[in-house]
C-alpha cells in the first residue's frame, strides 16, 4: 500500500512539474530582468581629436555624475575619421569630438553621421554654431586674428586682413601652409564673403608678402614674430593664450612681445572656427553619446573649457579666460559654418593657384 501511494505521489508531482510554466517566462521575472538590464553600468566610447589633458577632465566629471563610463581614444583628426569610415557598421565609435568645421563637415558628408533630436543643445547653441539638420554642433568657438611684434607695429598701422596685401608688409608675414584646414577654413569663409575673384588676388597678395615658406603650427608662427623673423602672424587665439599660461618661462617671453588686433570690425567681422562634436552614424551607445552631448554644454563644461583651454564658450553666461578677456572684445563673422565646410577643398585649389605651399 505504502509502496503504491509513493508511486501515485511521485506521479503527481512529476505531472505538475511538465506543466509548470519556464521561470524565466514569468512576468514579474521578466519585469525583474529588464530593471536589472537598465541599471547595468552604461558607457560611451569618445573618439577625440583634442589631447587627452583638454578633454579628459570633462569627461571624468561626466561619469562621476552620470555613472555612464567613458572610453576614449584620442588621435589624429583625419586619421580618426578614416577609422570610423572604415570600421562601418561594426564600428565603436559613439561621438567623434574634433576641431575645425571642415572636418565636421567632411564627417557629415562622407555618411557617417546621425542627426541628434535635443532641446539642450538647440537651447545653448546659436542656430549659425549647428547643422541645420542636426548632425554636428560646436562646443567651442576660437577666434584666428593677425598678431603683430608689439615692438616693430603699431595698431594704427593695420586694418582689415586684406591689408596684409599692401606692400608695406612685404616679406613680413608668417603663417601655416595651405595643407592646414584652419587656414582652409579662413579662405573658404572669404569666398563666401567676397568671392572667387577677390579671394584669390588677396591669396596671391599675401604670399608675395611672406617673410618665409610656411613651415610649423600657428605657435612656431608667434614665436617667429616673437624672434624677429617676422612681424605679422595669422594665429588662432588659443595657442596665444596657452603661451601666455605656460609654465614654460620662454614661451611666455616670446608671446609677450605680441599682440593681438582684430581685423574687419567695420564690416563682415573676424575669423570665427569651431571645436565641435558629431554622433557617429552607427553609435552603439546613441542616449548615453546625447547624454554627453548635453553635458558639454552644461554651464560648468562650458566654464571649464574656456578656462582651461582659451577657447570662447558657446553657452552665453559663461565667462571666457582671463587671457582671453585680456585680448578685447571683437565683431566675429556671421558665415554659414556648414557652406565653410563644404568649400574647404576649392579654398585649398585656389590657395594652390595663389603658390601658397
Amino acid at each position: 500500500m505504502r509502496q503504491r501511494l509513493f508511486l501515485i505521489i511521485t506521479f503527481l508531482l512529476a505531472t505538475v512539474a511538465c506543466g509548470s510554466k519556464d521561470p524565466s517566462s514569468d512576468s514579474s521575472v521578466q519585469s525583474k530582468n529588464d530593471v536589472i538590464e537598465s541599471t547595468a553600468p552604461q558607457e560611451v566610447n569618445v573618439y577625440s581629436a583634442r589631447k587627452e589633458a583638454l578633454i579628459l577632465p570633462v569627461l571624468a566629471l561626466f561619469t562621476e555624475k552620470t555613472g555612464i563610463k567613458v572610453n576614449l581614444l584620442t588621435g589624429n583628426a583625419d586619421a580618426l575619421i578614416s577609422r570610423i569610415a572604415n570600421e562601418g557598421e561594426l564600428g565603436s565609435a559613439d561621438i567623434l569630438i574634433t576641431t575645425d568645421i571642415g572636418r565636421l563637415v567632411r564627417a557629415k558628408q562622407l555618411g557617417l553621421t546621425q542627426a541628434v533630436s535635443s532641446d539642450v543643445l538647440s537651447r545653448y547653441i546659436p542656430t549659425n554654431l549647428r547643422d541645420p539638420a542636426e548632425h554636428w554642433f560646436a562646443l567651442t568657438t576660437r577666434a584666428r586674428p593677425i598678431m603683430y611684434s608689439v615692438a616693430r607695429v603699431k595698431p594704427e598701422q593695420l586694418n582689415d586682413i586684406e591689408g596684409l596685401t599692401d606692400e608695406a608688409w612685404r616679406g613680413k608675414i608668417c603663417i601655416r601652409s595651405s595643407s592646414n584646414i584652419y587656414n582652409q577654413s579662413l579662405i573658404a569663409a572669404m569666398l563666401i564673403q567676397q568671392g572667387e575673384a577677390l579671394t584669390a588676388e588677396f591669396a596671391k597678395g599675401l604670399v608675395a608678402n611672406f617673410a618665409r615658406p610656411p613651415k610649423g603650427g600657428d605657435k612656431d608662427q608667434i614665436k617667429a614674430v616673437a624672434a624677429g623673423q617676422c612681424d605679422i602672424a595669422i594665429a588662432n587665439t588659443y595657442y596665444l593664450a596657452g603661451m601666455l599660461s605656460s609654465r614654460d618661462g620662454k614661451e611666455v617671453a616670446a608671446a609677450s612681445e605680441v599682440g593681438v588686433f582684430w581685423p574687419n570690425q567695420s564690416n563682415r567681422g573676424a575669423h570665427i572656427n569651431v571645436s565641435g562634436a558629431l554622433v557617429s552614424k552607427y553609435a552603439p551607445h546613441p542616449d548615453a553619446a546625447k547624454a554627453l552631448l548635453e553635458f558639454m554644454l552644461d554651464s560648468e563644461s562650458q566654464a571649464w573649457y574656456a578656462k582651461h583651454n582659451h577657447e570662447y564658450p558657446v553657452r552665453e553666461g559663461v565667462e571666457q579666460s582671463d587671457v582671453l578677456s585680456g585680448f578685447g572684445e571683437f565683431k566675429a563673422q556671421q558665415v554659414d559654418l556648414e557652406k565653410v565646410g563644404e568649400l574647404n577643398g576649392d579654398a585649398l585649389k585656389l590657395m594652390d593657384r595663389a603658390g601658397w605651399k
